[in-house]
């Protein structure tokens, strides 16, 4: 579905230089761009190539020069261009006319919005609710309980346990699984034996997050593990039982979370980080590759970068690597 250059500059606050009556169709680099796409340039050194491309409409910061291209000219290019892709992407992904695919298990007791997708093979248990202008992907399976808000996207072959909640306008990317068991287990100093400690809790999934995919996030064990407005996980990331993540949380490939972990707002994790019980990391804390945090550690200092394993601030980590050097130069 089209939409044209002046309602694209209403949504994305943007001033319209040139026609808007262009119809735009979709988001492209500016090497690929064709008539019906959207461009953008943040460096004003790029924007005669962005105005000499085959794009229909470029989004800049600044209007230097003309080529009879039509504007939209924000303060920040790149947020304006992603709210732009959201928007025409949206209009693909949420057709109302599509309903329950015939091979889809849906319970009798599951209340559907009229506007609901289900697509082949899902399975959809007992007393599930969800809402409006959402779509279920091919494979899926939603346990009995589950609450699933407006306009989220579910891909192929996610699985969400019984009991979860999901806000609205969540998007979950294939093989994902939401609200397994956690990792909680008792020995017997007996005989060595492992015992279930149980998991009873559940997972709450607020509005407006993304997961990766094949992603996993634990229940809670008594209580409930809860993920906040409008965090970001990309794939391949394992969340443990009684985490609490705050809002605007970056989370990046491959990081580990275990249990009862504390993610305060703003947070950023790069790939690869690794995180022990009981640690608390504060609010707009960031957290490099492959750092490594102690179990029960507090990290704190908005806006600071910490490094390595135990993670300490950048500043202090470099100066320590600067010494081994200097060691190693000595030694030979």
């Amino acid at each position: 579905m089209k939409r044209r250059l002046r309602q694209i500059a209403e949504l994305v606050n943007a001033r319209l230089l040139g026609d808007g009556d262009v119809e735009i169709a979709g988001v492209a680099s500016i090497a690929s761009a064709t008539a019906g796409d959207l461009v953008f340039v943040e460096d004003e050194k790029y924007l005669s190539q962005a105005l000499q491309s085959g794009a229909g409409a470029v989004i800049a910061a600044v209007a230097v020069g003309t080529s009879g291209k039509p504007l939209l000219i924000c303060g920040h290019p790149k947020l304006a261009f992603a709210r732009a892709a959201q928007m025409l992407r949206s209009d693909r992904s949420f057709r109302t006319d599509e309903g329950v695919h015939s091979t889809a298990l849906v319970h009798s007791s599951a209340r559907l919005d009229e506007f609901v997708i289900v697509e082949e093979y899902a399975v959809i248990g007992a007393d599930v609710e969800i809402g409006a202008g959402t779509r279920i992907g091919a494979g899926c399976v939603v346990g009995r309980g589950v609450k699933i808000g407006q306009d989220c996207l579910i891909y192929p072959r996610v699985t969400i346990y019984a009991g979860t909640a999901v806000g609205e306008r969540v998007t979950v990317q294939a093989g994902a699984v939401l609200g397994s068991d956690g990792f909680g287990y008792v020995r017997d100093p007996e005989d060595g034996h492992y015992e279930k400690f149980p998991q009873v809790g559940r997972l709450v999934i607020e509005d407006d997050v993304e997961i990766g995919a094949n992603s996993t996030i634990d229940r809670g064990a008594l209580d409930e593990t809860r993920i906040g407005r409008g965090t970001k996980i990309d794939n391949l990331v394992h969340i443990g039982h009684n985490c609490r993540i705050g809002e605007n949380v970056i989370i990046a490939a491959q990081t580990g979370l275990s249990g009862s972990i504390v993610i305060e707002n703003d947070v950023v994790l790069g790939g690869q980080v690794g995180i022990g019980e009981h640690a608390h990391i504060e609010e707009g804390v960031m957290l490099g590759a492959q750092c490594g945090v102690l179990p029960n550690k507090i990290l704190r200092g908005k806006g600071i970068a910490f490094w390595g394993t135990p993670a300490q601030p950048l500043r202090e980590y470099l100066k320590q690597l600067a010494r081994l050097a200097r060691l190693g130069k000595k030694k030979r």
